[in-house]
């Protein structure tokens, strides 16, 4: 790593468990659509809706990487269904991303980002659509980019560009942070930033996969020597 140097972070996975929470809040939507919208409750399980969001897709492929308009389409579609009124999918995808937020934070997280944020840039790139400023570690980012934003999820370019963009780094200078061996590890050594894989469970990297990443470490205590030795 050299002088001058930002770091990227993906975030679920990486930052926070992730494990049961789009569960609970695709729960905890049907909860309210069972409270507010009875009868779109009564037509449509959580696995109705979850089936509607792939139709969406499979009409669109445009939106494969827009989770946020993959839901928000079909709730309407399920509002239109039985004649529910259309702020019924805004007021849905409300309470799932409420609840999509509430995550457990990895105990090394804050930590790690507290020391690092005070030397270099920090960035989340997420294929994902959770707000670090709900979970309340917005404030260590400089930039947050979704895929949303980048119109692609990883490891396709475009995110990673947007994040060399909005650092004014070119990609050498960008040391990536993530769990996944594909979207992470593979797609930022591709565009030719440093890629750091979380591997917090110790399994063996796929050996199908190039390139392997740069640094495996096991959590993100391990990064500080890493970034404090160049």
């Amino acid at each position: 790593m050299t002088t001058g140097f930002a770091l990227s972070f993906d975030l679920d996975y990486t930052l926070w468990d992730l494990d049961t929470v789009i569960e609970r809040a695709e729960a905890r939507l049907h909860d309210y659509l069972r409270a507010h919208y009875p009868r779109v409750a009564e037509r449509h399980s959580v696995e109705d809706l979850r089936r509607l969001r792939a139709e969406v897709v499979a009409d669109d492929p445009g939106i494969s990487h827009d989770l946020t308009e993959q839901r928000l389409r079909a709730l309407r579609r399920a509002a239109e269904a039985v004649g529910a009124p259309a702020s019924m999918a805004e007021e849905g995808l409300a309470v799932f991303l409420a609840a999509r937020n509430k995550v457990r934070v990895y105990r090394d997280t804050e930590p790690v980002l507290r020391r690092l944020h005070r030397q270099h840039p920090l960035l989340a790139l997420t294929n994902g659509n959770a707000d670090v400023h709900r979970i309340g570690l917005g404030h260590y980012f400089r930039h947050t980019i979704s895929a949303i934003d980048a119109g692609a999820a990883k490891p396709a370019p475009p995110i990673f560009r947007e994040a060399c963009e909005r650092a004014r780094l070119p990609p050498q200078r960008i040391v990536h942070v993530g769990d996944d061996p594909e979207t992470d590890v593979r797609g930022a050594a591709a565009f030719g930033m440093r890629a750091v894989w979380l591997n917090r469970s110790g399994i063996p990297w796929p050996a199908h996969l190039e390139p392997a990443p740069h640094v495996e470490i096991r959590d993100l205590h391990q990064l500080l020597p890493l970034v404090h030795r160049e």
